[in-house]
């Protein structure tokens, strides 16, 4: 009999491993194919706020996370080694027509209001970033953010899965096939538990429909790219629903597609090659780069896109950790240590739209 088991060793199961180990509790990962071998493993990283307006508890949630995202990882490297390829670099947005420059304009109010000082938004001249965001994108100015932040993906995840295994936790290459009252079935046999903690991405909702009576999520597909470039120290750019992301431990990514149909979940294609050409003609500097790698994967977004954290209602024992879909990364540590809160039957105070049983109240 295991004591806790996390199903998935993507950024969700190693935060939630992490955090439930700190509790003094027994922790085994399965997964497949190892840590961040799934959506985590991908090569963006940007770890961007939500909007400062419409304020509510998801957004407030996000907020904190990311303001205490810098300190958890800094306590992970300490226990694991390595880095992160952390950084609160900041974000550039083009702003194309006076409309868009009065709305950043109220947005810079607001987020100075929301955002308590900790971080601030304002708007600089179109030239303010020459040689880096190309001025003819941006000719009514760029709106430029603090609280941005960049993480390298796969060099996270093996961060924490080296933290894990400095705390004792066990990691397992195992395939999940089905969730019930007598515990997990692996391929190679059933896994029996006190706890059980869902944080299998994209397949989550497959292992919990059983349990839920109905799918909570499906996958979205996302392609990325890394450049073989030298990496400004300069802010990520974000523009035309393009990322580019200048990486601490080397590289410029370039990204990402938001798919909901398709028929390779793994294969890039002329989509991902749409988005490079977005990407050059926002930092000319980049175009021509060589790419070191093309990325295509599969992440999970649950009905209601927020994150699905807690218990399963109807099944004791079971915890899910998925569908942080685009902030997965920006929020890891803070949903794991919440998830780790409940496993002790403490009550963390998350925001109502994270509870799984919100999610199936919509159509």
């Amino acid at each position: 009999m295991e004591d806790v088991v996390i199903l998935g060793a993507g950024v969700f199961g190693l935060w939630t491993a992490f955090a439930a180990l700190g509790r003094g509790r027994d922790v085994l990962l399965v997964d497949r194919a190892g840590p961040g071998a799934g959506a985590s493993g991908g090569v963006i990283g940007a770890l961007a706020p939500h909007v400062p307006e419409r304020w509510n508890a998801k957004k407030q949630f996000q907020l904190e996370a990311l303001l205490g995202l810098g300190a958890a990882l800094g306590e992970a490297e300490a226990a694991g080694g390595g880095s992160a390829g952390y950084g609160r670099i900041g974000r550039w947005q083009p702003l194309a027509t006076p409309e868009a420059r009065a709305r950043a304009g109220a947005r810079a109010g607001a987020a100075a209001e929301r955002w308590g000082g900790a971080a601030g938004m304002e708007i600089l001249p179109p030239d303010a970033a020459a040689g880096w965001l190309d001025p003819a994108a941006a000719p009514e100015g760029i709106v430029a953010d603090t609280l941005t932040a960049r993480l390298d993906p796969a060099a996270t995840c093996a961060v924490l899965a080296r933290a894990v295994a400095a705390r004792g936790g066990r990691l397992r290459r195992a395939e999940a096939v089905s969730l019930g009252p007598e515990g997990v079935r692996l391929t190679e046999g059933r896994l029996r538990a006190r706890q059980v903690v869902v944080a299998a991405g994209a397949e989550s909702f497959a292992l919990m429909a059983p349990l839920l009576g109905a799918l909570a999520g499906a996958a979205e597909k996302g392609q990325a790219l890394l450049l073989d470039a030298p990496a400004p120290a300069l802010p990520l750019l974000y523009g035309d629903g393009t990322y580019v992301l200048p990486h601490a431990t080397g590289g410029i990514a370039v990204g990402a597609t938001s798919e909901r149909a398709f028929t390779d979940p793994l294969g890039t294609d002329a989509q991902l090659d749409a988005v490079l050409e977005r990407a050059c003609r926002l930092c000319p500097a980049i175009r021509g780069a060589p790419v070191l790698r093309r990325w295509a994967g599969l992440r999970p977004r649950a009905l209601g896109r927020d994150p699905m954290l807690g218990p399963l209602p109807g099944a004791e024992g079971v915890f899910a950790a998925t569908g942080g879909f685009k902030i997965s990364f920006g929020i890891g540590h803070a949903a794991g240590a919440a998830v780790a809160a409940q496993l002790d039957g403490e009550d963390p105070g998350l925001p109502p739209g994270f509870a799984p049983e919100a999610h199936l109240s919509i159509e």
